[in-house]
């Protein structure tokens, strides 16, 4: 339920991370534990005191189980991320039957659940954790306990009052949740925008420089294989010196055109076919991402397996750079040997990049993916200044995750050890491009 889901760009850009509920929980069990210290010993309120500390206790332990059982810096799906946001909703009106219900001033807290709602889910659940406020509201205006008041009196105030007061908040939490969801969705749109132009330069660019290399290539290949044609038809034209030697005269013109065939097409951009060169299987990809990183002293392997045929996925640059920085990070930390494992199905397709190295410390396993994190404490080869698993992690989480991937750091299980990246799409996902392409 927690895990993230594959999702487009606009989606996968607004997941909540577990950490920011976390913390905004513990602020608010902080702030909750405060008021009932203060209602109940400071002035003498009388209300269920213990009953109150129970509920914050709950909130208390949800926190220590989910940083127990989950990374900090695990992105939620839309389902857990509302989910938990749906129990703070629960877990306020509570508190709220205990201490006066709509009358409590503290009703209004009902909007912070519901404007984080909006502003990093979708529309159907934003909308759906509104409506649980206001179900829970409405809830609390028919039946809760007494204000508690100084004195040991309760507070009756005028029906009328209390009525205003939950349309008021009905009023507020409706009009915040669509501002918020608005604002934050045009956010989301110009993002979208300027990634989706980034790629596009990127990769028109490097396709730009291809074109010209190879045009280039083509021009100067062009005057030693005219010599070479010519070199041939002369030799023709004399009496073969040895028996044998017509054939291989043969053969060699042949040779030759089928060199000026395609030098012809490369000296002509238009008639190249880009789909087909365009286009990477899950091992191709590998193998392209990889080679930057074979001259760096550990060997890299790169093996595939899955049904026939291989998915196939345009060259985007921004994956290429993503699963790029995983392997320079796992030669980095290998003692002698890096292994991409690419693997695919009918409905999904994945890479497994795994170093022979001393592993993620557990300090650092918890928050990996998160910016400015320092480096593997001692489990750098050489030790050198200045290594470290900084912002190339973040960035790398952060493109895969734009084409649909999601990425998972973890150990080896003992007996083996080093550490594994595990980048998994959607097998639709990773063929998008190709049917954009086509």
């Amino acid at each position: 339920m927690f895990a993230p889901e594959r999702e487009g760009f606009g989606r996968a850009a607004r997941r909540l991370r577990l950490n920011t509920l976390i913390g905004l929980r513990w602020l608010a069990v902080a702030g909750q534990t405060a008021a009932i210290l203060i209602a109940a010993f400071g002035l003498g309120l009388r209300f269920p005191v213990f009953a109150c500390l129970a509920l914050v206790a709950a909130s208390a332990a949800l926190n220590l189980a989910l940083r127990s059982r989950f990374p900090l810096s695990l992105q939620l799906s839309e389902r857990g991320a509302t989910v938990l946001l749906g129990y703070d909703i629960l877990q306020l009106a509570g508190l709220l039957f205990l201490t006066g219900g709509v009358a409590n001033p503290f009703v209004i807290l009902f909007l912070a659940p519901v404007t984080i709602a909006a502003a990093s889910l979708s529309l159907r659940d934003a909308l759906a954790l509104l409506g649980l406020a206001i179900v829970c509201a409405t809830a609390l205006l028919r039946a809760s306990l007494p204000l508690p008041w100084i004195g040991g009196q309760s507070l009756v105030l005028p029906p009328l009052y209390v009525l205003a007061h939950w349309a008021a908040l009905a009023v507020s939490a409706a009009f915040v949740s669509l501002y918020a969801y608005r604002v934050a969705q045009e956010a989301r749109q110009t993002a979208s925008a300027l990634a989706a132009v980034e790629l596009v330069l990127a990769r028109a660019q490097h396709l730009s420089q291809i074109d010209g290399m190879a045009a280039a290539a083509a021009h100067e290949l062009g005057t030693p294989l005219a010599t070479v044609a010519l070199v041939a038809r002369e030799l023709a034209a004399h009496p073969p010196p040895v028996e044998g030697f017509a054939d291989d005269l043969r053969l060699l013109e042949q040779s030759v055109d089928q060199c000026r065939s395609i030098l012809g097409k490369l000296s002509s951009p238009p008639g190249l076919s880009g789909q087909q060169m365009d286009l990477s299987s899950p091992v191709e990809l590998g193998e392209i991402a990889a080679a930057p990183h074979r001259l760096l002293g550990v060997t890299i392997a790169v093996e595939g397996e899955g049904p026939e045929p291989a998915p196939k996925c345009a060259r985007n640059p921004a994956v290429l750079y993503g699963l790029g920085n995983l392997i320079e990070n796992a030669v980095c930390f290998a003692e002698k040997a890096v292994v991409i494992r690419a693997s695919w199905s009918k409905s999904t397709v994945r890479i497994v990049i795994g170093d022979d190295g001393r592993g993620f410390p557990p300090n650092i396993l918890a928050r990996a993916g998160e910016p400015y994190l320092s480096h593997r404490d001692g489990a750098r080869r050489n030790e050198e200044a200045g290594g470290g698993l900084g912002l190339g992690l973040f960035i790398a989480r952060s493109l895969l995750e734009r084409s649909g991937a999601t990425l998972e750091l973890a150990n080896a299980a003992p007996p083996a050890s080093g550490a594994l990246a595990t980048v998994q799409w959607q097998r639709s996902a990773y063929e998008r491009g190709r049917r954009t392409s086509d």
